[in-house]
């Protein structure tokens, strides 16, 4: 839940995909119980974080073809996701990530 434009290519595909599967697995009746636990998914951000990641790999003149069902635009709202701290761990621990959070970081100075 951290903002695209720092992300490196691996963290932007991996969240990508990850979102594809999780809607899976909530569509097929799967618990996803230990994310929400954990803080790690907000059932009802899944579609806008989609279509924020989706305009961030067009930018990059990433090829996108598996758009998801708008029905995801209207989930009840379940989960939290501490934004500050995922981005803390981001940049801690991915050095491609931290350089896209400083160059973003110094436009706005």
């Amino acid at each position: 839940m951290v903002d695209p434009r720092i992300m490196c290519r691996q963290h932007l595909l991996g969240e990508h995909a990850e979102i594809h599967m999780l809607i899976e697995t909530i569509s097929r009746g799967n618990s996803v119980k230990g994310y929400l636990d954990k803080g790690l998914l907000e059932v009802h951000s899944l579609y806008n974080r989609h279509d924020e990641l989706v305009k961030e790999m067009k930018r990059r003149n990433y090829r996108h073809y598996s758009a998801i069902s708008k029905k995801w635009k209207q989930t009840n709202i379940m989960g939290s996701v501490n934004r500050e701290k995922n981005l803390e761990q981001l940049i801690n621990r991915c050095s491609r990530c931290r350089e896209g959070y400083e160059r973003i970081s110094t436009k706005g100075k």
